[in-house]
């Protein structure tokens, strides 16, 4: 029952054999994927694959590079979709430092604004975080992010970041990175979190884990970062992949 937080089964890379993908997936045990949309394009895409796949559910957002791009109708459009039976999650949304096409004083307020219509609609937010750790820290508490929680999507900050997320109802979600023989930071944080905060992704076709790493990445590779935490943690891997697909059931509101 392994279950892949985040996913962009909705971008171009699968576009010549996206239904081989999914059926890897499948036979190796994953039960639950949430696509996740970060403009028109991926969001109409993420809408539609969990229309047409009962394990595939959806997230609706800008991402944080393109927030130049949002329009008032382009968030009208996301908190009409937040009523959608299969979007579980706003996002993903956040700041993103490395790259430069969004001015930061814009990236903040579309950032804001998500936060805020997420608090609207009663879901979770999935972050965006990259090189911006502490003005992310910062606008989820002045935004009040803990009333809906959410998820730290591809976490590799430190264990004093993590725990400062979780104490805004944040769970803390690792990917392939977490594989990689010179990830220090995220092995400490992934076998030292408390394990009801803890969650898996791939952020597929992008970081793909070892020993596939430099190949596009595809949700049924999410088992390597199970076996990896699962290892670090001296956890049995059943009861890790247990667990941590409870609390991505708990986190979007899943039953099934």
């Amino acid at each position: 029952m392994l279950f892949d937080t985040h996913a962009h089964l909705n971008a171009i890379q699968y576009q010549d054999d996206l239904e081989e993908v999914i059926v890897r997936a499948l036979h190796e045990g994953v039960t639950h994927t949430v696509v996740v949309g970060f403009d028109t394009e991926t969001i109409t895409k993420a809408i539609e694959l969990a229309e047409a796949y009962d394990f595939i559910y959806a997230a609706v957002g800008w991402h944080p590079v393109d927030a130049i791009d949002m329009t008032n109708a382009d968030l009208e459009w996301i908190k009409e979709l937040a009523s959608h039976p299969k979007v579980v999650a706003i996002g993903e949304m956040g700041l993103d430092y490395y790259w430069d096409k969004s001015p930061k004083d814009v990236q903040k307020e579309v950032f804001r604004k998500q936060i805020a219509l997420a608090k609207e609609v009663n879901l979770p937010i999935i972050i965006h975080n990259r090189d911006a750790t502490a003005d992310v820290v910062e606008i989820l508490q002045e935004e009040g992010a803990s009333e809906v929680g959410g998820i730290m999507h591809c976490f590799t900050g430190s264990l004093e970041v993590a725990r400062q997320c979780m104490e805004m109802n944040f769970y803390i979600s690792f990917g392939g990175p977490v594989t990689f023989k010179n990830a220090k930071k995220p092995k400490e944080v992934a076998a030292e979190i408390p394990m009801e905060r803890l969650l898996i992704e791939t952020d597929c076709p992008y970081l793909t884990p070892h020993p596939f790493r430099g190949k596009r990445n595809e949700p049924s590779y999410v088992k390597y970062v199970a076996e990896q935490i699962a290892e670090l943690r001296g956890m049995d891997y059943a009861d890790f992949v247990k667990q941590t697909s409870d609390n991505a059931k708990r986190i979007f509101g899943i039953s099934r």
